[in-house]
């Protein structure tokens, strides 16, 4: 794995501003109704895919996640413009402006979603991994979903599969304490989340996810061990989300004491204790890095702004496979 250098530092720094800034720009948008729907923003989590995707190799490795989904594809790479014009329901976004916050992809980056059922794509993610080992690819594909996740059915159905034909699949629940707003201790007789795959003998095990080396080391080990064909791996990424579970969330079920507490552990003020420790950097020389993603995304939004929506003919563009859909003959105007 790259060493965790000066550079990975800075880059970690400015990265992790930018995405923090760029969250808190859309709960703006949302406000002012320029995002619609939902928004489901990934405040305080930021080192998860910090450091998975440094342990990653980003020329054949694939991601899959759930639908807080701003920021993971951006760490893989995508144009964070095309995502704010995505967000906004614009012909420039991801999805032509088709998927809204929710359903974030890329093929080009290997970043397949972006889902709102709950869970949904953990058995997709595998299945992305069944593709990867039968032409012989030699990828993983990393398969995020929540603690409130962890609960369906259908993982136990994957994870089965997964070990039976070691598929090269990291699984990580990213476990902010809550789901939609209830606790883990409420929702499990266990809160180790981890130990599920031990009914499967599945390396599985937790770790502090609000430190992206650590997050770096758990995911590098997971995804060598599935590369060279040795099969999944389930990591517990313990987190803490600083906001609610969407817009529409009043957090009832914690007090802002508990909030305050849980943001003495921000990511972004870990990494920047360490190079300012390590003498990587001086206040001033981050201060330039703050005010550059503070820019940055305000391009974002000017990118945004002077995007057109998608034409009203496109419509049905995307939803049938049969050209001349009989339906299609019904509609008026």
């Amino acid at each position: 794995m790259k060493e965790f250098s000066k550079e990975i530092y800075l880059k970690w720094y400015e990265d992790m501003t930018m995405w923090r800034r760029f969250e808190d720009k859309c709960r703006s948008l949302y406000l002012k109704q320029k995002i619609r729907g939902f928004l489901h923003l990934y405040n305080g989590q930021e080192a998860i895919p910090a450091g998975f995707t440094h342990a990653m190799d980003l020329t054949k490795d694939s991601m899959i996640t759930a639908y807080r989904c701003h920021i993971h594809p951006m760490a893989m790479g995508v144009d964070p413009k095309r995502i704010m014009a995505e967000l906004c329901g614009k012909a420039t976004g991801t999805s032509g402006g088709m998927g809204g916050s929710m359903h974030i992809f890329s093929k080009e980056h290997r970043f397949y979603g972006g889902h709102g059922i709950v869970g949904g794509q953990i058995p997709l993610g595998a299945g992305i991994a069944f593709a990867d080992k039968f032409f012989d690819r030699k990828a993983v594909n990393i398969c995020f979903f929540g603690d409130g996740a962890a609960r369906q059915g259908s993982l136990h159905e994957t994870f089965n599969m997964a070990m039976n034909w070691k598929l090269p699949v990291v699984f990580v629940v990213e476990n902010n304490q809550y789901a939609m707003g209830t606790s883990v201790k409420r929702t499990a007789n266990h809160e180790d989340i981890y130990k599920l795959g031990l009914g499967y003998e599945m390396p599985c095990l937790a770790v502090d996810a609000m430190d992206p080396e650590k997050v770096a080391e758990a995911a590098y080990e997971a995804i060598e061990r599935a590369r060279r064909g040795d099969g999944p791996t389930f990591i517990e990424a313990r987190t803490y989300r600083f906001r609610g579970h969407s817009m529409s969330d009043a957090e009832p079920y914690r007090s802002k004491e508990e909030v305050a507490i849980h943001k003495k552990d921000d990511p972004i003020e870990l990494i920047k204790e360490r190079i300012l420790v390590n003498s990587w950097a001086t206040e001033e020389e981050l201060e330039v890095l703050d005010n550059k993603s503070r820019d940055f995304v305000e391009e974002c939004i000017e990118f945004m702004e002077n995007s057109p929506y998608p034409d009203v003919e496109k419509v049905y563009e995307y939803v049938y496979a049969q050209e001349n859909y009989p339906f299609l003959d019904k509609l008026e105007n």
